[in-house]
Parts: C-alpha cells; sequence; structure tokens
C-alpha cells in the first residue's frame, strides 16, 4: 500500500512538473527557425580580436583559416602577455597587430587591455569586433557572413559552432568530446533560435562572439571578471537593454576537451562562473523589474525556467532514496522489497534518463550536420551515455559550492595538434560541401543560399 501511494504522488508531482515546464518545452519547435538571410549593403571594418597568451602551439590552425577569409575588410588584433611569446612572430607573419597585456589574470583581462587600448578614432574605425579563442578555426566565409550580420538591427551576434576536433583523426576525439559537443544546441538551437525569435537576451558563448563598436563604447572597455565573462554579458544585457541574436549563417569550429578529466574541470568552471554571476546579478534584475513593474519574458525565462527540472530531479531523488530505505526494510521485514525496488528506487531513474536521452537526441537532430563524421556506433554511444554525462551537473553543482577560486588560475591547457594548414582545409572543404547540398535542394531559392567563391575586396 505505501509503495502504491509513493508511486502516484511521485507520478502525480512529475505531471506537474510538465505542465510547468510547457513554456520552455515549446522553445524546442524553434531549432529549424533561422533568422531571415540578408545580404550586406556595405563592407563593414571588423575587428578579430584574439586573447592569445602562451598559445603559439595551437594559433597557426586559427591563422590559416584567416588566411582563407573570402572577405578582406578586417583586420586581426592579437593580445599576449608577453612581447617575447612565439606567437608575436607568428602573428607578424599574417601581418596581424598585436597587443601586450601584462599581468593577464583571465580573458577579461585581455580584452579590457585591448580595448581601453584603442584611442577614440581606431575604435571608431571599426563597425564590430569579434572576440576568438586562439584555438579555433574559421569557415571561409566566417567574416563575410558577420558582414552581412550586421544587416540586422542588433547588436551582439552569437556564431554557430561546428566541432574542430571532427576535422582530424578519430583520436582527436572521445565520448566524453562527443557529449561535452551537445552543450551547443542545448544552448542555440533549442534555447536561443527562440530568444532571437521573441527579442530576449541570449545565453551568450564569448567564442565567436560579434559586438558593435556602440555597445564597446557603452561598457568602457571589458569589465567582467567571473570565471564565464560571456554570460556576465548576459545578464548585463538585461540591466543595460543590449540586443542579441543568433546567427547560424556564420560558423566557427570549437575545440572541446577529448579526456573526460579536462571535461570534467571545463564544465566546473561553468557551473562556478554562473554561480558568480547569478550571485553579482540577479538582485538587480530583480530591482529593476520591481522598479519597472513589469517582469519581461526574458527576465521571466531567467529566473523561473529551470524551476520545473530542479522541482524534477528533487522529487526523483526523494522518491529514490525513500525507495531505498524501504527496499531495506522490507528485505529485513519480510515485504515486498522488489517492488519497492524496481517502483520507487530505480524506476524515477529510469524516467529521468529516459527524458535525458530524448533531449540529447533532440541536439543530435539539430546538429547532424555537425555530427556527420561520426560513425553510427559513435552516435549511439554518446546518446546513450548522454544522460550520465548530465547527471555529472548534479556533484559540479555541489563542489562548486565549496571550490576555490584559486583553483581556476590560469595555466596551460592541452590542445590538438594537426598538420600544419590541415585543420583550415578541412574546414574549408565542409563549407563548400554543405553549400553545394543546399543549392542542389533549393535551386531556385539561390536568395537564401547565396554562395561567394571570389573574395569580396574592401573597396
Amino acid at each position: 500500500m505505501m509503495i502504491n501511494i509513493i508511486a502516484t504522488v511521485y507520478g502525480a508531482l512529475c505531471v506537474i512538473a510538465l505542465l510547468v515546464y510547457i513554456p520552455k518545452i515549446k522553445q524546442f519547435f524553434y531549432m529549424s527557425k533561422k533568422p531571415k538571410y540578408k545580404i550586406a549593403k556595405k563592407q563593414n571594418k571588423i575587428s578579430l580580436v584574439i586573447p592569445a597568451r602562451k598559445e603559439s602551439e595551437v594559433i597557426v590552425d586559427l591563422f590559416d583559416s584567416i588566411l582563407r577569409q573570402t572577405y578582406k575588410n578586417f583586420d586581426v588584433n592579437v593580445i599576449v602577455d608577453d612581447v617575447n611569446d612565439l606567437t608575436v612572430k607568428l602573428a607578424g607573419e599574417i601581418g596581424a597587430n598585436v597587443f601586450v597585456v601584462e599581468n593577464q589574470k583571465c580573458k577579461g583581462d585581455a580584452l579590457d587591455g585591448y580595448f581601453k587600448s584603442l584611442t577614440p578614432e581606431k575604435l571608431d574605425g571599426y563597425d564590430a569586433f569579434v572576440i576568438i579563442d586562439a584555438d579555433a578555426v574559421l569557415s571561409p566565409d566566417y567574416v563575410y557572413e558577420l558582414n552581412n550580420a550586421l544587416e540586422h538591427d542588433c547588436q551582439i551576434f552569437l556564431s554557430r559552432k561546428d566541432i574542430k576536433n571532427y576535422l582530424g583523426m578519430k583520436k582527436l576525439r572521445s565520448l566524453h568530446c562527443n557529449c561535452s559537443v551537445m552543450t551547443y544546441p542545448q544552448l542555440d538551437d533549442l534555447a536561443n533560435s527562440y530568444r532571437t525569435a521573441k527579442g530576449i537576451p541570449m545565453n551568450m558563448c564569448g567564442q565567436g562572439m560579434m559586438l558593435r563598436t556602440s555597445v564597446i563604447k557603452e561598457l568602457g572597455g571589458w569589465p567582467y571578471r567571473t570565471l564565464t565573462e560571456d554570460y556576465e554579458l548576459r545578464m548585463d544585457c538585461f540591466l543595460k537593454g543590449f540586443t542579441s541574436m543568433y546567427y547560424p549563417y556564420a560558423v566557427i569550429y570549437t575545440e572541446e576537451a577529448v579526456t573526460h578529466k579536462d571535461s570534467y574541470k571545463r564544465r566546473l568552471r561553468w557551473v562556478t562562473g554562473f554561480s558568480q554571476c547569478d550571485r553579482k546579478y540577479k538582485k538587480q534584475i530583480k530591482k529593476a523589474a520591481r522598479e519597472r513593474g513589469k517582469t519581461t519574458e526574458g527576465e521571466f525565462e531567467y529566473f523561473y525556467s529551470l524551476v520545473p527540472l530542479i522541482f524534477f530531479i528533487a522529487v526523483t531523488f526523494l522518491t529514490s532514496f525513500t525507495g531505498i530505505g524501504l527496499t531495506v526494510y522490507y528485505a529485513v521485514t519480510g515485504g515486498e522489497w522488489l517492488k519497492s525496488l524496481l517502483l520507487l528506487a530505480i524506476m524515477p531513474y529510469g524516467i529521468m534518463y529516459t527524458l535525458e536521452f530524448i533531449y540529447g537526441a533532440m541536439c543530435m537532430y539539430a546538429y547532424r550536420d555537425v555530427f556527420e563524421p561520426l560513425s553510427a556506433g559513435e552516435k549511439i554511444a554518446a546518446l546513450l551515455y548522454e544522460p550520465i554525462f548530465m547527471f555529472e551537473y548534479f556533484p559540479l553543482f555541489i563542489q562548486s559550492r565549496f571550490c576555490s577560486l584559486k583553483g581556476f588560475e590560469w595555466q596551460p591547457t592541452n590542445h590538438l595538434t594537426y598538420c600544419r594548414g590541415k585543420a583550415a582545409e578541412r574546414a574549408a572543404s565542409k563549407t563548400s560541401k554543405l553549400k553545394r547540398a543546399r543549392i542542389k535542394k533549393s535551386p531556385r531559392k539561390t536568395s537564401d543560399v547565396e554562395v561567394r567563391e571570389e573574395p569580396l575586396e574592401a573597396k
């Protein structure tokens, strides 16, 4: 009797959580909705800003892809912390500008030093700034598409992330890497696509983020110093009213951690950074909403979108723990211990695993072109392991409450290595393949899929 009552209550609570979560679920149906594709009427001057402290071993892949850009009206500005860094020599070989910002403790220090070093005239010389990590690779039309993005009336633009690991041999990826890749469709295709359509502040990712010069002027540099300075910018969008959009036509290849150790540390940094931002900004955003007398849709999503999910997780854990206790009790007293084990201790986790599996399948579908290099076995393994990968966020969240920020001080990272030029070459090959497929699929709608193979020279 007790087992049936607990199972019934758990089922009812799950239904309530699902009903409350429906506003969030409706975002998933925007995964295929893209913003209107526009061709730029002018050639904007764009600055590629690359924080590159001690990144000489990996930055050549990025430089190779920069040399392949079809759009030419841009500058490359590289930020180092030591004039003797080998990156300085490599940057000089492609004609990049180098800025030395000493005593950098985080990415925010590097960006702030760069922006504040620009004279008002130099700042006004650029229409937009694009923040790019040194371990990235650009598709050959990346800057061209960003120039097109500036036709939209927004201030901040987020690029689509493809995966650098998939440009090389199979040994450059792993099960943990493949699961980590699903983070991007979770943030963008299943969430930021909806936010773009509704004019809601994006969940920011600093890799491949473009900001109009007006934003940098209003910020007076780069004031963000948390572990997730890009997410911190999102909080400031609520307060300062910056508009943002997810622009999937501009593709940047980002590097994912291969080992579980590196992946875990990276995610711990994210979770800790998110907590920092919430503590710093949440009260300010609530205060602004109260003074306005109205909570916007974006603010409501920020405050409450995770509440039903947290509620579901909490009742699942509570039910499971209760089931374990009853199983032990019935095993000793001769009761229905097997029913308690299956119905209360195991079933709640099975439900949570199944829902996460479905969510992972949606992510893989949204990113099906990205996952194309994986074998069928790798895709199945990633789908099966993804729920466990996500369950790790529970201990990550607990650990983030107690970890010291000193543990996240900058230190060298193990990067992927390619034969010189291969990563950029494969990114260009994949871009051409996708464009040909797109044109073949929609031969009469070339305005939606315009391809510019020749360089777009600056006037």
